[in-house]
């Protein structure tokens, strides 16, 4: 087996394109709990590592329907060396899910097979990944017509493209990115 902190090559799953999990569901308060249980776990294993840990994505707002998966984000000091949180990270039954072109930001996934429960999203303190991800939910917090418009969207798509990973992101894509411009203006508004 090869050292966790060897080039990076493209993990095979980051191309599956049907996955049981795209399918919006109505929100479930139970998310956050579940959120706030697994970040515990994450904690545990990585101590003083994990600078920032936060419930990110859909299911961390409010009535905002979302696909049954609880996103995470650690946000850590450095990236490397890998060794330091990948195998703690695989010991809880995360899947590392490598992908070279974006080397600033990490992929794990539970269970490794699909349909997945949990997201894992690893990146720096301080980049502008970190910034994006809490950006995007605080402002869908904030506004609350953002957030079912947002939602008029994803089950849309998710009924247009039943099951499809690859084609529900790319619909959606073009939305999302213009989403976080607009909450990345927000939030930097409210740091000044």
């Amino acid at each position: 087996m090869a050292a966790v902190d060897e080039p990076l090559e493209r993990h095979a799953s980051l191309d599956d394109r049907f996955d049981p999990a795209v399918r919006i569901v109505e929100h479930d308060p139970r998310w956050a709990t579940e959120a706030q249980s697994e970040l515990g776990r994450i904690k545990q294993v990585l101590g003083p590592l994990a600078v920032r840990l936060e419930h990110v994505g859909s299911t961390a707002v409010p009535a905002l329907a979302a696909k049954p998966i609880v996103d995470l984000q650690v946000s850590l000091a450095a990236l490397e060396p890998r060794d330091a949180y990948v195998p703690p990270l695989q010991g809880l039954g995360y899947l590392f899910v490598p992908a070279p072109e974006s080397p600033d930001y990490h992929l794990f996934t539970r269970p490794p097979q699909r349909p997945r429960t949990h997201h894992l999203h690893v990146c720096a303190a301080g980049s502008e990944h970190e910034f994006r991800h809490l950006a995007l939910r605080d402002f869908l917090r904030a506004h609350p017509a953002e957030a079912q418009r947002y939602e008029r969207l994803k089950i849309e798509l998710a009924e247009r493209t039943p099951r499809d990973r690859l084609a529900y992101m790319a619909a959606k894509e073009p939305f999302l990115d213009e989403l976080e411009v607009r909450a990345g203006a927000w939030a930097r508004r409210r740091e000044s």
